[in-house]
């Protein structure tokens, strides 16, 4: 049983990463970001409550994430592992994560961060702005903010990782595969 952080700024590739290595390793992919949207999208409370925070790029408040979180480890437990996209986002998101996995018996097997620079993150996003119809992908100056709330309040999750032992930094630049290739490596040898 393996449990993952998949882990990066907006744009480094976390969704179609995840999308390969749920399936190649069987494991329950929950995204944070998927979640959300679908709450959105079916205006439940918890929807309504934070679609103007996400269009502003901000951070939705922690304990509704993480109820969300809990939810969809509760609907699956028979599962192989989990990986986590999008979540944890802030160090207090990560200790209640690791809280929550001991209620489940199960625990963060690894923290993997795609390192990507921030030119290539703005292009990559404002490109699926055009195809994906994601408002806060449209607008450069929301997708500034958004690296710079990641830097500001998600990149300290970096050292909660290393200091446990967890954290693996992956080049997150060049061609899909190439990532694909990199991460799996990875995880092959922590499995």
């Amino acid at each position: 049983m393996i449990n993952l952080v998949l882990f990066g700024p907006p744009g480094a590739g976390k969704g179609t990463q995840a999308d390969v290595l749920s399936k190649d390793y069987h494991l329950i992919h929950i995204s944070t970001g998927d979640i959300l949207r679908e709450e959105i999208a079916a205006s439940t409370p918890i929807g309504l409550a934070v679609k103007d925070i996400i269009c502003k790029g901000e951070l939705v408040p922690d304990n509704m994430v993480i109820e969300l979180i809990r939810e969809r480890i509760d609907k699956n437990p028979e599962a192989n592992g989990f990986l986590f996209d999008g979540f944890p986002r802030t160090v207090p998101q990560a200790d209640a994560l690791d809280k929550l996995l001991v209620q489940f018996g199960r625990r963060v097997s690894a923290m993997l961060s795609l390192e990507v620079e921030v030119e290539e993150l703005i292009s990559r996003l404002l490109n699926r702005g055009t195809t994906s119809g994601r408002s806060d992908d449209a607008d450069r100056a929301v997708i500034e903010n958004r690296i710079h709330v990641y830097n500001e309040k998600t990149q300290p999750l970096i050292q909660y990782y290393k200091e446990a032992g967890k954290y693996h930094a992956i080049n997150g630049m060049g061609g899909i595969d190439d990532i694909t290739h990199r991460l799996k490596n990875c995880i092959d040898q922590l499995i």
